[in-house]
């Protein structure tokens, strides 16, 4: 595999981004991996790498690089109350869908110059936890390049804010592909339930499936809910997903 990683210039500043494809009979569809809420670690590197050995030129980006270099958090990011889990909150907290949408464009443009990338052609995203609904939302504000977005335990999808994602997804050309956790606090049965209609009248071929018995962040090894029948068929879901729209 060819790895590396790079600053992407970005309106707000150099985003550090992971890229990741394989060494030979490229280029390949560009896929953007965004991040879930405790931040860029050697976990997602390392989905990021099984991703890319089934033909994809994977960009996983650093979205907290707006606060500085200093933003990638230590194991006990996901303890409560613990000062790495404070810090993380504190960058967290101020992330909105706008300027990710930016970050978003910056990393297309970014990926039509690179060889290994296939130029101008469909794009794939998939997001998790506080990166499900960037994924959406990229595939409304870039129907024409989006082919084909997923979020899995996507959290708030439906809100009252004007950047929810439920908003969206009459805008979207591309397949989208949205899965959620049966115990998830902050995506909650009725909020699902409220989101699977609003999903069958946006008219899109897509899906959305609840995994049965598992909790949000299934699909982290390392994390305690890891459920691994749940964790692969997230990864089934998701490479016949880019399979039927990137090739």
């Amino acid at each position: 595999m060819k790895e590396q990683i790079v600053d992407i210039k970005t309106k707000d500043g150099a985003m550090e981004t992971f890229l990741v494809c394989p060494e030979r009979d490229g280029p390949y569809p560009p896929v953007l991996f965004l991040m879930d809420a405790p931040g860029i670690r050697e976990e997602l590197y390392d989905m990021a790498r099984r991703l890319a050995t089934s033909g994809y030129y994977v960009m996983l980006p650093n979205l907290y690089y707006r606060a500085g270099r200093d933003t990638k958090y230590g194991p006990d990011v996901l303890d409560k109350g613990s000062a790495e889990q404070a810090r993380m909150r504190a960058v967290r907290t101020k992330m909105t869908i706008p300027p990710v949408m930016d970050d978003v464009a910056a990393m297309i443009a970014f990926a039509d110059q690179q060889k290994e990338a296939k130029k101008g052609g469909p794009v794939g995203t998939h997001g998790y936890c506080m990166s499900g609904p960037y994924s959406l939302a990229a595939a409304a504000r870039y129907p024409d390049r989006i082919a084909a977005a997923a979020s899995f335990y996507g959290t708030w999808l439906v809100s009252e804010n004007v950047e929810s994602p439920h908003l969206t997804l009459a805008k979207a050309k591309g397949e989208l592909y949205i899965s959620c956790a049966e115990h998830d606090d902050l995506a909650p049965p009725d909020m699902v339930k409220e989101l699977r209609a609003l999903f069958a009248k946006s008219g899109n071929s897509g899906e959305l499936e609840i995994q049965m018995g598992v909790h949000h962040g299934f699909a982290f090894p390392q994390r305690w809910c890891y459920d691994k029948p749940a964790a692969e068929r997230h990864w089934e879901r998701l490479l016949a997903l880019y399979r039927r729209r990137l090739g």
